[in-house]
């Protein structure tokens, strides 16, 4: 409980007040004060330290100044709180104000219901376990913009030439490929196909590259044959014979001894076909028969033609051919590549020839040998054997190749196939996932991806909190909305309200959650607001919406689980009321002050804190008015019983006192109020009859006129007796006598009308 205003310095109409320390405050306290003397200020301050905001007391700086305000005030458990250096050093949350503040903040603003209204009238239904649990959801959907900010920032720090077209979520979702870079080299080699359709279907497949054997097995063969009629050393002799007759000696002889048999024809025997003469005796003769035999001839071809057969094979175009089949191969390889894998070609077709022709020559040479001595017997070289061994791994190697050539035509099959058919658009897409691919899980894309990810992952999260926060606070505004509209509307039936509400729900908006209602007026419902229509703005008054914030304040109360605890302070209720809504004002606000811990009330109007006053209890309440102090204002305690006290209740005091004791300076008083006292009681006594505005002459003349009826007013002795008093009063009143303020008055007359006048308004 607030027990007092220490000190308040600086703010407002107060300049340096301390007054207010030494006036204690209850749980009913009555602040009284005119328009412009600090009500406000007082409620603002409280405000401030039920809220925390010290803007609400750094706006209210004294104008004119030098030091910022200072603030203190003493709660009970001796517990001060001061507001300095702007700041408070403490706040108290448990006080609830109902102000202007608070029906521009919760209800409208003029005629006007903006967003911000609904918002706050949301959070004012929800209570403090609600607005918690909104809180907690508020905070999950900032979480979620802070995320989503993030992850813009982290989706920006992505470089867009590393992803390409693919947006950022499905970039960071491509998995790892650890053969990207061989399926980048396959794409990149398919696509290169799709663009070279036609180039691809005209290129030729490999054909096969070979190189020619020397058959080692077959030339040592032929080296070693011999003659066996034709002994080698007789064939010696012969080849030196046929030396000896010079150039073309062996043919000479070879033709020579094709004609012995025709020479020798009817001789019996064998002559010599230039000189006739017996060749039997000749020793040289069966060795030139075997020399120039069948057999020898034949061998001397076979050699001959083997050596044809080597320059046939190894010389001529043949090692030209080799070398441009090479080429062919290479060209075919550089361009196949792009679009298959093909082995390199690594020929060193300049060491083949040499190491070829090396082979040829060197075999050349022994069958040239052996061409000249055909009847001994020859083998080839180990020099010879080496090099053709070394042509043999050249040859080898070259077949190698040719085979691993060979079997890249398949695969150069399927590249023509896919070319023929192949979407170049789809192969380009295709290499650019590839490219994103290994950018993806490169760095330092690869770490940016991460912390795009675990952002998103932290939404999800947060997201998820989100869902479950938001289904906590429906279940609880399931409940608690419908009991809140049915308090609104009891509270607005007991404020003679002629409206109630309808449609109170919760609405989830982009904004935060708000509150829906619409104003139910002659079962009609009139929404919120409207363009040329019905609408709030021109269906309640200004008493209607004073009266609608009533019950909104009212309403939030009873939702409050805490509300024994609470410091209701309420600044001005009354304004724009009607008198029949005050009287109720006031008897839920006497309701409200035994649930709660204590209730300040700052008005303008004396008749309603007196009403409140007067139906206290008297050791439970306390009453202070703000007063002008110079030029600004101070604290003073207020007597509310004399202003309780009405004009009729004065001037009865006024003539009971008279007749107690004559005051002569009191005598022209008393006598003018005799007939104020008289129309008063009639007033009372008489309403259906004696209306506002009537004058008590006429109103004595219907009373003689229904004298002895039965809808008889006064007695005709009552009739009579007033109208001797009204004769006497009259002669004192301004409407009756203009001399009345120089009558003379007799005390003896004047006491038996007072104590005549007193009488005949206690016969009532």
């Amino acid at each position: 409980m607030l027990e007092r205003i220490q000190l308040l310095r600086n703010v407002g109409q107060f300049d340096s007040v301390n007054a207010g320390g030494q006036i204690p405050l209850s749980t009913l306290t009555l602040i009284y004060g005119e328009n412009g003397r600090g009500k406000t200020t007082l409620s603002s301050i409280l405000r401030s330290l039920g809220t925390g905001d010290a803007g609400l007391v750094q706006e209210r700086h004294r104008l004119g100044a030098a030091n910022p305000p200072h603030v203190v005030l003493g709660f009970a458990g001796n517990v001060t709180v001061q507001f300095q250096n702007n700041g408070w050093s403490a706040t108290m949350p448990r006080i609830a104000i109902f102000d202007d503040a608070f029906v521009a903040a919760n209800v409208c603003s003029g005629v006007e219901i903006a967003a911000g209204h609904r918002q706050n009238l949301h959070e004012l239904i929800l209570g403090a376990q609600g607005v918690a649990l909104n809180a907690e959801l508020q905070g999950h959907v900032t979480r979620i913009e802070e995320h989503n900010r993030a992850l813009t920032q982290r989706s920006n720090a992505i470089p867009a030439a590393a992803r390409g077209t693919i947006n950022v979520d499905d970039f960071c979702a491509l998995a790892p490929d650890p053969d990207i870079e061989a399926a980048i080299a396959d794409a990149e080699r398919a696509l290169a196909a799709a663009r070279s359709a036609d180039v691809i279907r005209q290129q030729a497949t490999f054909l096969p590259l070979s190189l020619p054997t020397f058959d080692t097995e077959a030339i040592n063969a032929l080296l070693a044959r011999t003659l066996p009629d034709l002994e080698a050393e007789a064939g010696a002799r012969v080849r030196a014979h046929l030396r000896s007759l010079g150039r073309g000696g062996e043919a000479w002889v070879g033709e020579g001894m094709s004609r012995i048999a025709g020479a020798s024809q009817d001789q019996g025997h064998d002559v010599c076909p230039f000189c006739a003469q017996d060749l039997a005796g000749s020793a040289l003769i069966g060795h030139y028969q075997a020399y120039f035999s069948e057999a020898y001839e034949g061998l001397k071809t076979t050699i001959t033609q083997t050596g044809q057969g080597i320059n046939t094979a190894h010389a001529g175009e043949i090692p030209a051919a080799f070398e441009r089949a090479v080429r062919i191969a290479s060209d075919g390889r550089t361009f196949w590549n792009a679009f298959t894998d093909i082995p390199a070609i690594e020929v060193d077709t300049a060491a083949v020839l040499r190491d070829w022709i090396a082979a040829r020559d060197a075999v050349l040479v022994i069958l040239r040998a052996k061409a000249a001595a055909p009847l001994e017997a020859m083998i080839l070289a180990p020099e010879t054997i080496a090099l053709i061994a070394a042509y043999d791994v050249r040859r080898d190697a070259i077949a190698a190749l040719s085979e691993a050539l060979q079997a890249c035509n398949a695969p150069i099959a399927i590249v023509k196939e896919q070319a023929a058919n192949a979407d170049v658009a789809a192969r380009t897409g295709d290499l650019a996932r590839l490219h994103a691919v290994r950018s993806r899980h490169s760095d330092p894309v690869s770490g940016l991806c991460d912390d795009y990810l675990g952002e998103k992952a932290a939404k999800t999260a947060t997201e998820g909190l989100r869902a479950q926060a938001r289904i906590a606070l429906d279940n609880y505004r399931q409940n608690i909305f419908p009991a809140y509209e049915a308090a609104i509307n009891n509270y607005l039936q007991r404020f003679n309200a002629g409206f109630r509400l309808g449609a109170v729900n919760p609405v989830n908006a982009r904004g935060g959650s708000s509150c829906s209602y619409n104003v139910v007026i002659n079962n009609v419902a009139v929404a919120l607001t409207g363009d040329g229509g019905p609408a709030f703005r021109n269906t309640l008054s200004a008493g209607d919406r004073n009266t609608l914030a009533l019950a909104f304040f009212f309403a939030s109360l009873d939702q409050d689980p805490q509300l024994a605890q609470k410091i209701l302070v309420v600044d001005d209720p009354m304004t724009s009321l009607d008198e029949h809504r005050a009287l109720t004002t006031v008897q839920e606000m006497r309701r409200m002050q035994a649930r709660v811990s204590q209730v300040i009330v700052l008005s303008h109007s004396k008749p309603f804190l007196c009403q409140l006053w007067e139906g206290a209890d008297a050791a439970a309440r306390q009453a202070i008015t703000i007063r002008r102090d110079a030029i600004g204002s101070t604290f003073a305690i207020w007597d509310v019983n004399q202003d309780c006290i009405t004009e009729h209740d004065r001037r009865h005091a006024l003539v009971e006192a008279y007749l107690q004791a004559a005051d002569p300076a009191n005598e022209r008083n008393v006598a003018a109020a005799l007939r104020h006292i008289l129309e008063a009681f009639m007033r009372v006594a008489y309403p259906a009859t004696f209306i506002p505005g009537m004058l008590l002459g006429p109103f004595l003349g219907i009373c003689q006129q229904r004298a002895g009826q039965q809808n008889q007013i006064l007695a005709q002795a009552d009739i009579d007796e007033l109208r001797d008093l009204l004769a006497h009063a009259n002669r004192f009143h301004h409407d009756t006598n203009p001399a009345y303020m120089t009558a003379v008055i007799n005390d003896h007359e004047l006491t038996q009308f007072s104590g005549r006048v007193l009488a005949f308004a206690r016969r009532g």
